[in-house]
């Protein structure tokens, strides 16, 4: 006989007791929240729990204990039937919307390139198989759309990540992982990505630690910097003045050998924007400037910034890190960076480009009227601090 156990298993999951109390609750007319406060639950851990687990072998609906628990019991038994596995007009529509070959408005299939499985995610800057390639997001809620009616046409999009990524959770191809964005062969946990930050982040380093005054941009000589990086590793490099937008670029040559021998590991950066050049070039830029314009640089938590404790010697600059993906939180960088793109755009060679070359574009962008500065220039902004200061 099937045993019903009177304890919690866990606080993820409801015991048999919690379910006699939802039971009778129930049976007195309560609402979801006043069941849910009683039980210290989540409302819709209640509200699920009576839309799931309810008898119908009466005639009618109710909520009953024993039959919600034999409801859960026969959810947790494991090794559970992919759905994919079994459902084969499901597993159809999922590959091809995943997998499905591409069409020409004529209706003509346009196969790509031939890209051979290698077991591993593709190449920097390789072909990769052209497929219609939907999220499988994209692919669970485009489900309930075109088949609104029928229930076995359901799946969630973990279920379609687990059968390319388990073996025996699913009937998917292992080869089909190409055709999702990343085409990472295997998926990197959570905890392992956290795991990922750079030794020279220190937490006495990080944007939450800098100073008030620079959010609210009253105090100029608060700097927002980065790299925008072009074909075959050229690198140019962007400081902006948070207060003023004023903008000034980093020339970042190539090293001499680059591209004429094999590539020494842990080598010098002879692509020109290692931690090294990129210390020295804010290093020549910033010293050009008054002190009271020199107070701190937020920059992304990227290796050319590893020698960032000698550039504040050097350059006597507080150096603040923001946190893992967060772009936004040197939003003038960014938007700045976009501008420049106009004249740099992606997949060029940006080291094609002079010292000279990179002060006209630094020029342009500084006698350009901004909306934020109420269409004064970001020149003259700096220009009538200085004067005041």
């Amino acid at each position: 006989m099937r045993t019903v156990s009177p304890a919690r298993l866990s606080g993820r999951y409801l015991s048999f007791a919690e379910r006699e109390e939802i039971a009778i609750a129930a049976a007195r007319g309560l609402g979801v929240r006043e069941i849910a406060r009683r039980l210290s639950r989540s409302p819709s851990t209640i509200s699920r729990e009576l839309r799931r687990n309810l008898a119908t072998r009466s005639g009618h609906l109710e909520y009953r204990a024993t039959t919600a628990q034999w409801h859960a019991d026969r959810r947790a038994r494991r090794p559970k039937t992919a759905k994919l596995s079994v459902n084969e007009t499901l597993r159809e529509y999922v590959q091809d919307r995943l997998a499905g070959a591409i069409a020409r408005p004529s209706g003509e299939q346009v196969l790509g390139p031939d890209v051979r499985w290698i077991g591993r995610r593709h190449g920097r800057r390789q072909d990769r198989r052209w497929a219609r390639s939907w999220s499988p997001e994209q692919i669970s809620n485009r489900l309930r759309i075109d088949f609104p009616d029928d229930e076995s046409m359901r799946i969630s999009h973990e279920a379609v990540y687990q059968a390319l990524y388990v073996q025996g959770r699913g009937a998917l191809r292992r080869e089909l992982v190409t055709c999702l964005r990343t085409g990472r062969a295997l998926r990197v946990p959570r905890a392992r990505a956290k795991g990922r930050r750079k030794t020279f982040v220190t937490p006495e380093v990080m944007i939450s630690e800098r100073p008030v005054e620079v959010a609210d941009r009253a105090v100029p000589g608060h700097w927002e910097g980065d790299l925008i990086v072009g074909l075959n590793s050229s690198a140019i490099g962007t400081l902006v003045e948070r207060t003023t937008r004023f903008t000034m670029l980093l020339y970042l040559p190539r090293m001499e050998g680059h591209g004429d021998e094999p590539r020494i590991k842990n080598g010098p950066a002879l692509a020109g924007h290692g931690a090294e050049a990129v210390r020295n070039a804010i290093t020549e830029v910033i010293s050009t400037l008054p002190e009271q314009l020199r107070r701190s640089l937020t920059w992304d938590q990227g290796v050319e910034m590893a020698q960032h404790a000698q550039l504040r010697i050097a350059a006597g600059l507080d150096v603040y890190f923001c946190d893992p993906h967060s772009p936004w939180q040197r939003g003038t960088n960014e938007n700045t960076n976009g501008l420049l793109r106009q004249f740099f755009p992606k997949g060029t060679d940006l080291a094609r480009h002079s010292r000279e070359d990179l002060a006209a574009v630094a020029l342009a962008l500084n006698t350009r009227p901004r909306k934020t500065l109420d269409w004064s220039t970001p020149a003259e902004a700096l220009d009538k601090l200085l004067c005041s200061a």
